[in-house]
């Protein structure tokens, strides 16, 4: 058995600030995809994530819109 806990530990969980993910090519280099933010859902939403980068890697146009998911969408180029 574990036992009882010595500690405990509360923090903030990062989040970004329209609580969105950030899905999509980067404006700093044409060989990056960006793919990350999604809150507490990340387990949930990693196979569709993964199909959505993997259509972007082989140049195809995702079969979902995904221009909300934009890295470029916070006005800096990500």
């Amino acid at each position: 058995p574990l036992g009882n806990p010595d500690d405990t530990w509360l923090g903030h969980r990062p989040t970004m600030p329209d609580a969105l993910p950030v899905i999509g090519p980067s404006s700093a280099s044409s060989r990056v995809i960006l793919a990350f933010g999604h809150q507490h859902i990340g387990l949930t939403l990693g196979g569709v994530t993964g199909k959505i980068v993997t259509e972007l890697a082989r140049g195809q146009v995702p079969q979902c819109d995904i221009s909300n998911f934009a890295p470029q969408r916070f006005g800096r180029q990500g």
